[in-house]
């Protein structure tokens, strides 16, 4: 092939090349190439992100409503961690035990129990130093003793830690002789936590702050 042929078929394919770009732009509604590059890489403009927030800031509006004022607990039952928070800050995370989700038949046939620990909004309801556990029914048949009939022998002390946060229907936030197996689901539905973050938590919270369980 000569050099002046080579040159011609050169010639021929940037010409196609142009022609097939112009086309695409008018079928895409841009009047020239230039308009075409400027809508490819150029950001919006200050306009459009004016509109933008503007449009946005009512939704906004409802999501700041709905975050809880001020210090707040979080408790992950999947993860098996806690968050203390202050508005959007983490003040403290840390590992806790959450209900197995077992459940224990009454021998009798007439009950049982499922140890899971409840989901949804709470806020503590009684705040515990040294606290004691009263017994119930199902801790005796889980160990296969009989239910004592004096309540003084349901009274166990020792078991909940130093501190106790309760939350409601006997269940409570407390301290555990089994660190080994924080971070698993193995309680009968209380949340246990051990002793330095829980003392932390005592002292932070006060009656009437919010527990988000999830």
């Amino acid at each position: 092939m000569s050099a002046k042929r080579a040159v011609l078929i050169g010639v021929e394919l940037a010409c196609v090349a142009v022609l097939l770009a112009v086309g695409y732009g008018h079928i895409l509604g841009f009047r020239d190439l230039s308009g075409w590059r400027k809508n490819i890489h150029e950001a919006p403009g200050q306009a459009d992100l004016a509109k933008s927030k503007a449009a946005n800031a009512p939704l906004k509006k409802k999501f700041d409503a709905l975050r809880p004022k001020g210090v707040y607990i979080v408790i992950d039952t999947g993860a098996n961690r806690f968050y203390l928070k202050k508005g959007a800050e983490i003040v403290r995370q840390g590992l806790v035990s959450t209900g197995s989700g077992d459940i224990l038949p009454d021998p009798s046939g007439r009950r049982q129990w499922v140890f899971d620990t409840p989901r949804g909004e709470y806020a503590v309801t009684s705040k515990v130093e040294n606290p004691y556990w009263v017994k119930p029914d199902w801790a005796f048949i889980e160990e296969g003793e009989p239910i004592p009939k004096n309540k003084d022998d349901r009274v166990v002390g020792g078991e909940l830690g130093d501190y106790a946060l309760g939350f409601g229907n006997g269940y409570f936030l407390h301290g555990t002789l089994y660190t080994r197996l924080l971070g698993r689901n193995v309680t009968h539905g209380c949340v246990r936590i051990g002793d330095e973050d829980l003392k932390f938590l005592f002292r932070s919270a006060s009656i009437g702050t919010k527990i988000y369980i999830y």
